[in-house]
């Protein structure tokens, strides 16, 4: 009787040992430590886990960057991962069902981390945005993911997305409110834009060229608000911007009012 007790002890034990293992929704993987050789990477550059953090992605090179507040104050680029899959064609997000990865400068907030996303994890990216929202354009569950697959959305491998999951939990956990996201069709820079002239989105491309030319000039990464329908970048004043209101005039500078 007592070994048959013991056997039975032994067995809920390893029951218990193999779930902590388990590779399926309902295990412990949104809580997986970051890996040791992304943790001296953030050391080399002069940052840690708990930094702000801001990601860039590239859809026609299939490129997603991870940016990380240093020392200095300013951003260092940590690692570059390659997307598995996006879906559509450069430009943005119109409306639910189009299968386009949408495009423009998001927020990540912790209420949009998925842990028990049936795509290995997964976090959205936010879409619509208020710019969005402006133009009427609609759709949801817009993510970051893995399993490589997207109709709509940003597919990694899952090792890619267990990294990316883990750098903006910690992020989160070191008392940051957002992540931001500058979802691009290419690296924007003027060869690009001319290239893509002929395109219906040249203009709102060269909006987010605004931002990301601030990022690229000062390593910051760019405060963000919408009025007349478009982006507007490091203005003056806290107060929310209406959308499809006019712009605020910006100041005269001290020169320019000479």
């Amino acid at each position: 009787m007592l070994a048959n007790t013991l056997r039975a002890i032994v067995l809920l034990v390893l029951v218990a040992a193999s779930a902590g293992c388990s590779q399926f929704v309902g295990d412990n993987r949104q809580n997986v430590p970051l890996p040791k050789a992304l943790v001296d990477r953030l050391a080399e550059v002069g940052s840690s886990p708990a930094e702000p953090m801001m990601i860039r992605v590239f859809k026609q090179s299939s490129e997603l960057e991870v940016w990380k507040r240093t020392d200095s104050g300013q951003y260092a680029l940590v690692k570059t991962y390659a997307i598995c899959k996006w879906s559509g064609a450069l430009g943005p997000k119109i409306q639910e069902g189009d299968y386009q990865s949408p495009e423009g400068f998001y927020d990540v907030m912790p209420g949009h981390m998925n842990p028990k996303s049936a795509y290995w994890l997964s976090f959205n990216v936010g879409f619509p945005n208020k710019f969005d929202r402006a133009w009427g354009r609609t759709g949801s569950n817009l993510m970051v993911h893995g399993d490589c697959k997207s109709v709509g959305c940003f597919a990694m491998t899952d090792e890619g997305v267990k990294e990316l999951y883990a750098l903006v939990r910690e992020s989160f956990r070191g008392g940051n409110r957002s992540v931001q996201l500058q979802l691009l069709p290419f690296r924007m820079n003027d060869a690009n834009l001319e290239a893509n002239a002929a395109s219906p989105h040249l203009a709102f491309w060269r909006n987010l060229k605004e931002g990301t030319d601030i990022f690229d000039a000062t390593r910051l990464p760019p405060a963000v608000d919408v009025c007349e329908k478009r982006y507007v970048f490091n203005r003056t004043g806290t107060a929310p911007l209406d959308p499809n209101g006019a712009c605020p005039v910006a100041p005269l500078s001290a020169m320019a009012a000479l």
